[in-house]
């Protein structure tokens, strides 16, 4: 321990008497800890840290599965208490169904988000209310829990909270319980109503009238696995109850199966390789900066030489030096890391306003302990890798050797310049390949901006509007409603078209429909024909610059009970009439319902993302197919901010009682819709740019240190005739070597690496041969000009002043 405090006095008082150094070191090892310390607190919140439920680990999420489709989807009612009844691993099962409300009684209206669910959610979850109760099973009231967050938003944290009425989409309920603020599932629910007090307009009926229902796929399910039970037992027991549901019911259950992921899985989604990545870029970057700081010691072990002789004279050993100079090494990383999570602090802030919203556990990034502790081992394993190269090199030389005159121009001077020329070559294939990573995700975030939505979303502007069962409980009067807030709209001044339709591009949510084309029989397929189900009303298209290809549009002839009409998109016209014209062809949804004449063909719109694929979609006029829940769209050349209002007043004109959203436009729909590959690129982008700075001062650092170094072999070869240009394609072509090699090494690794890549580029191939050339180039361009500089400063040199340099 004594020497331990020697060695750290003694590594103080180095960097108090060499400050720029100091510095200019701790400042470079600072911004790789920091954007270390920042994607870690992110992988931290949202891979990392535990769920707020019991035991975690056994929660598993259920859907069903098409074989053939190998695609995941919601659940016929009646297989889950098939599945409930049959199975042998889980401990409990709950079923439920995602809904919004409306909240009246207290204040202005307002949604929220929250789940029709069986009593069994609670338990499989393993958490319980902070006040009052859970609903039961066998529950028989109109009761309903609350989250914390609407408890002391609406209530003001009432202490008598229990046993209060809540209106809920007009109909009083009684509030039994409050959950604790981390319970928000599956999100962001404010509320939790038992199926068997369910508010009209849900489709989410009595477990009594479940038994019978395999037609309809609407529900989500969740269970929590018996203690010992593995996720592939699990997997392996439902699948043999699915198999046996399907051989008892052949004509529902054809082709189906059961999907279980784990809650964690389910949660995280597909962020987890975009987060690793990012954390791998980061990586790279503290390799860099590690890199510099072993150049900046290198070139400081000359000034040292004298020293470490002198040690090695009174008796010191080369591992009691190492010792000594790695202590140095690990301050300076402790100050870098220190600064660097000052840095983090910022960083994080900036990077949650940059976060996509759909990034899971956004709310919970922050620097808690375990990214203290990141940071602080971070700090020392810095400290160790750039300092443990150097302490090795200093130390290597002959005792004689160091105390001659003019002993670092010796062997120890050579192995030195051998060791920073492999660190610069690292700097550069590590920055050629964040580069290259960086070029890719630019390349193919421009084709995405390329991509044709579809749609013109320029001056428009949406609001989604649910309307509540109990004061729209038939299609006439949800019909009326929207007739009258869409006429009211477009006697709006600015305004230059207003419509409605019930799924907005861009938005969450779809509905599609089997289909029966005449004078078509299904071949024996499992899978007729079907495409995704639109209701609008007239103007929709000429709102949205949706272009018609044949036809015409909705009008007034086609309501009521006049026949039947819809228009089809390019997609499923190619799709089902091929080389031929299907207007005037008649198509059903269901075989009670009427044929339906297709009077139109529009344009494919990108309903999902631009990075998706137009799907076969129908258009039905709204009259013959009112919903109570549409989204209006309104041209208009007026201020959005005005015109969001005037949307707002013209709504509550027509009835005051309706919760009515913040409206948004197009343009923020369109741009949120690539925001998770928009932020992927910047960020990437970021590390790449601070990869390339450092990589240039690293090769600039080396030049004029070896033009430093070589002053008086500069003087010589002047006093014997060389001519300024000779000097410059010395000093260039020592440093492009190394840059050249750097580059052949970083373009293995991009072969390699960028190949993780993959899954996160769009249109662009991970080993785009124009990116490749085109970054290489960029990277030779800009360390030429860092080689440039000290060749200048070598072709200034006086021989005279040269010759006595040493």
């Amino acid at each position: 321990m004594h020497s331990l405090t020697q060695d750290l006095r003694y590594a103080i008082r180095m960097m108090a008497s060499n400050r720029t150094f100091t510095a200019v070191a701790v400042l470079v090892l600072a911004l790789g800890i920091g954007l270390n310390s920042v994607i870690f607190s992110v992988v931290n919140a949202v891979l990392l840290r535990s769920l707020p439920f019991s035991e975690p680990d056994r929660i598993v999420v259920i859907f069903e599965s098409n074989l053939q489709r190998h695609t995941q989807e919601a659940i016929a009612a009646a297989n889950f208490l098939d599945w409930r009844d049959q199975n042998h691993v889980f401990e409990s099962m709950a079923v439920y169904r995602e809904e919004s409300f409306s909240l009246t009684g207290e204040d202005r209206p307002e949604r929220v988000s929250g789940l029709i669910t069986t009593a069994d959610l609670f338990p499989v979850l393993g958490v319980q209310p902070i006040a009052g109760r859970v609903f039961q099973s066998d529950e028989n009231a109109r009761v309903v829990v609350i989250s914390k967050s609407l408890w002391e938003r609406r209530f003001a944290a009432d202490s008598d909270i229990i046993g209060r009425k809540l209106a809920v989409n007009g109909v009083p309920f009684t509030v039994i319980g409050v959950m604790p603020s981390q319970f928000g599932f599956p999100s962001e629910s404010d509320l939790w109503i038992p199926p068997e007090r369910i508010v009209p307009e849900s489709v989410l009926k009595p477990t009594a009238a479940m038994s019978a229902n395999r037609d309809s796929h609407y529900l989500s399910a969740i269970g929590r696995l018996k203690q010992g039970v593995t996720l592939q037992q699990a997997k392996a027991d439902m699948a043999a109850v699915a198999s046996q549901i399907e051989e008892q019911n052949p004509n529902d259950n054809l082709g189906r199966g059961v999907s279980l992921a784990t809650l964690r899985e389910q949660a995280v989604g597909d962020i987890r390789p975009t987060l690793l990545v990012l954390f791998g870029a980061v990586g790279f970057v503290l390799l860099i900066a590690c890199a510099n700081v072993a150049n900046l010691l290198l070139s400081r072990a000359t000034s040292r030489q004298k020293e470490i002789a002198i040690r090695t004279a009174l008796g010191a050993n080369r591992l009691r030096l190492v010792r000594q100079l790695l202590t140095e090494s690990l301050l300076l990383g402790v100050a870098g890391g220190g600064l660097g999570l000052l840095l983090a602090l910022w960083g994080i802030n900036a990077m949650i306003a940059f976060l996509p919203a759909d990034i899971p556990g956004a709310k919970e990034i922050r620097i808690d302990w375990l990214v203290l502790g990141f940071t602080l081992a971070v700090s020392l394993a810095t400290g160790l890798v750039f300092g443990l190269v150097p302490a090795w090199q200093t130390t290597k030389s002959e005792l004689n050797e160091w105390l001659k005159e003019g002993g670092r121009t010796g062997s120890a001077g050579a192995r030195r310049n051998r060791a920073r020329g492999l660190l610069v070559v690292s700097e550069i294939a590590l920055s050629l390949v964040l580069l290259i990573g960086a070029g890719l995700m630019i390349k193919s975030f421009i084709r995405l901006e390329q991509v044709n939505p579809g749609f013109d979303s320029r001056n428009v502007l949406s609001m989604r509007l649910v309307l509540p069962a109990s004061r729209y409980p038939a299609g006439p009067r949800r019909a009326a409603f929207f007739q009258e807030v869409i006429a009211r709209l477009q006697s709006t001044p600015g305004v230059q078209s207003a419509a409605a339709i019930s799924r907005l591009p861009l938005t969450s949510g779809n509905s599609s429909r089997s289909l029966s084309i005449e004078g078509r029989t299904n071949d024996g397929a499992s899978d007729g024909p079907g495409a995704d189900y639109r209701v609008t009303s007239a103007d929709y298209f000429r709102s949205m610059g949706i272009p018609f290809s044949k036809g015409r549009d909705f009008n007034e002839r086609d309501r009521g009970d006049a026949r039947p009409v819809v228009i089809i998109n390019e997609t499923m016209a190619r799709r089902y009439w091929p080389g031929e014209d299907p207007l005037g062809k008649r198509l059903r949804t269901d075989d009670d319902d009427p044929w339906m004449e297709i009077v139109g063909v529009v344009g494919d719109v990108k309903h999902f993302g631009l990075d998706s694929q137009s799907k076969a979609e129908i258009y039905v006029p709204f009259f013959n197919d009112p919903w109570p829940f549409m989204t209006v769209v309104v041209k208009s050349t007026s201020d959005f901010a005005s015109l969001s209002n005037t949307m707002r007043n013209e709504v509550w004109a027509v009835d005051k009682d309706l919760p009515v959203p913040a409206a948004r436009t197009m343009d923020q729909l369109l741009s949120g819709s690539v925001s998770r590959r928009r932020f992927n690129m910047l960020l990437l982008g970021v590390f790449a740019a601070v990869a390339l700075v450092l990589a240039s001062v690293g090769i600039y650092g080396v030049m004029s240190y070896s033009v430093a170094q070589r002053t008086h072999e500069i003087g010589i070869r002047m006093a014997l005739g060389a001519k300024p240009s000779d000097l410059l394609r010395l000093v260039v072509g020592q440093g492009m070597t190394l840059v050249l090699i750097g580059v052949g090494v970083g373009l293995g690794g991009a072969f390699a690496l960028t190949r993780v890549l993959a899954s996160l580029l769009f249109e662009v191939g991970a080993t785009d041969l124009a990116t490749f050339v085109t970054i290489s180039v960029l990277l030779t361009a800009v360390a030429l000009g860092a080689c440039f500089v000290p060749a200048l400063r070598a072709m200034k040199v006086d021989p005279m002043v040269a010759l006595r340099y040493e």
